[in-house]
C-alpha cells in the first residue's frame, strides 16, 4: 500500500516505474493512505506486507502497527523517515529502507554547480553586467577562478560524501570536518580531516551538509563566520537552522562573506528579510533536492529495494535506528 499524499504517487512513480513496481507487488496506485485511522485504510493495513511511504505519510505508531500484523517492510520513497517512523517499527522487526541516497544526488549536483559558479564570481559579475551594460573587466579578472580553490565540506552525510565524489575530478583542494569521522574514514574519502575551526579559516568556500539536530543549531554563527576568510562563500543546502541568520546578515552587510542559501530559517523567509535584497546573498527556494523528473529516481530506488526483498536479499539502503539521532 502507498502511504503518502495522493498527488505524489504519480510524480514519484511515473508510468514506466509504476509498471515495474506492479510486476513485483499487488498495489493499487489509485489509493494512498493519508490517515491510518480511516476505516478503509485500516482494512487495507490488515493485509499489507510492504508499505511504500513518501512525503505526507502518517505516523507509524504502535496502534497503527497493531492494525498491520503482516507488515514486514517500509520502503520510503523520500529522504528522512524521522517524521513518521517510531521506534516501535524497528522493535517489531520491520525492515525500513530509504531513498535518501538517491535524493542526495541532486543536492550534491546543485552544490557542485554553485561552488563552481561562485569560484567565477558569476552572481556578482552578472549583476554588474546587467547594471552597466558593459563588461566589468578589461580581460583577465584577478582573484577569481577554480584552480586550487579551497572547498571545506562540513558533514560527511550522504550528500556530503556524494559531493566529495563529484568534486574529485576538479582542480580543487577539498577538506572535511565531521566529529563522527575518524582519520581512516577521511582517508577512505581521500580528503584531509580538519577540526571545524581549521576548516573555516582555510576554505574559500564552506558548504554545509550536517543534519539538523539540537547540537547543530547555529553550527555556523557569528564566531564561525568571523573565522572565514574575507571574500569567502558560505553554501547551505542542509537546513536553515544550521546557520545563525542574524549573524550571517551582519557578515553579508559588512562584505566579509557571500552566501548561497537553498534553505533558510524560517522557510520561506519573511517578505522583509534582508537576505532577499543583499547583493552578496543568492537565495533559492529549497529546490536542490529531488524536483520535477528527478523524483522518479526515488520511485526507481523503491522498486529496486522491493526486488531485493522479494528475492530474499537485504535492502541496499536500510535505515539504522541507532544512527537516526545524528543523521537527517
Amino acid at each position: 500500500m502507498f502511504a503518502m499524499t495522493p498527488e505524489n504517487v504519480a510524480r514519484i512513480f511515473p508510468t514506466d516505474v509504476l509498471a515495474r513496481l506492479r510486476e513485483l507487488v499487488d498495489i493499487d496506485p489509485s489509493w494512498a493512505a493519508g490517515d491510518f485511522t480511516e476505516p478503509r485504510t485500516r482494512a487495507r493495513l490488515a493485509e499489507t506486507e510492504i508499505l511504500i511511504t513518501g512525503w505526507g505519510c502518517p505516523v507509524l505508531d504502535a496502534e497503527t502497527l497493531d492494525a498491520a500484523p503482516k507488515l514486514r517492510a517500509v520502503l520510503h520513497a523520500a529522504g528522512s523517515v524521522k517524521g513518521f517512523a517510531t521506534p516501535t517499527v524497528w522493535e517489531r522487526g520491520i525492515v525500513v529502507s530509504s531513498a535518501a541516497a538517491a535524493n542526495a544526488l541532486p543536492v550534491a549536483e546543485y552544490t557542485l554547480a554553485m561552488i563552481l559558479l561562485a569560484g567565477k564570481d558569476v552572481f556578482a559579475l552578472r549583476d554588474r553586467l546587467r547594471a552597466e551594460r558593459a563588461f566589468p573587466h578589461g580581460g583577465i579578472i584577478p582573484g577569481i577562478g577554480n584552480f586550487g580553490r579551497r572547498v571545506g565540506v562540513v558533514g560527511a552525510s550522504l550528500i556530503g560524501r556524494r559531493l566529495i565524489e563529484l568534486l574529485r575530478p576538479f582542480d580543487l583542494a577539498v577538506s572535511l570536518a565531521d566529529p563522527y569521522v575518524d582519520e581512516a574514514g577521511a582517508a577512505a574519502l581521500d580528503v584531509p580531516l580538519l577540526p571545524l575551526d581549521d576548516l573555516l579559516t582555510g576554505s574559500d568556500v564552506v558548504t554545509v551538509h550536517a543534519p539538523q539536530t539540537p547540537e547543530t543549531r547555529h553550527l555556523i554563527g557569528r564566531r564561525e563566520l568571523a573565522l572565514m576568510p574575507a571574500g569567502s562563500v558560505l553554501v547551505n543546502t542542509a537546513r536553515g537552522s544550521l546557520v545563525d541568520h542574524d549573524a550571517l546578515v551582519e557578515a553579508l552587510r559588512a562584505g566579509h562573506v557571500s552566501a548561497i542559501l537553498d534553505v533558510t530559517d524560517p522557510e520561506p523567509l519573511p517578505a522583509d528579510s534582508p537576505l532577499y535584497d543583499l547583493p552578496n546573498a543568492f537565495v533559492t527556494p529549497h529546490l536542490a533536492g529531488s524536483q520535477g523528473n528527478e523524483v522518479a529516481r526515488l520511485g526507481l530506488t523503491v522498486v529496486r529495494e522491493a526486488e531485493r526483498l522479494l528475492s530474499g536479499r537485504a535492502p541496499e539502503f536500510p535505515v539504522d535506528p541507532g544512527t537516526l539521532g545524528r543523521t537527517a
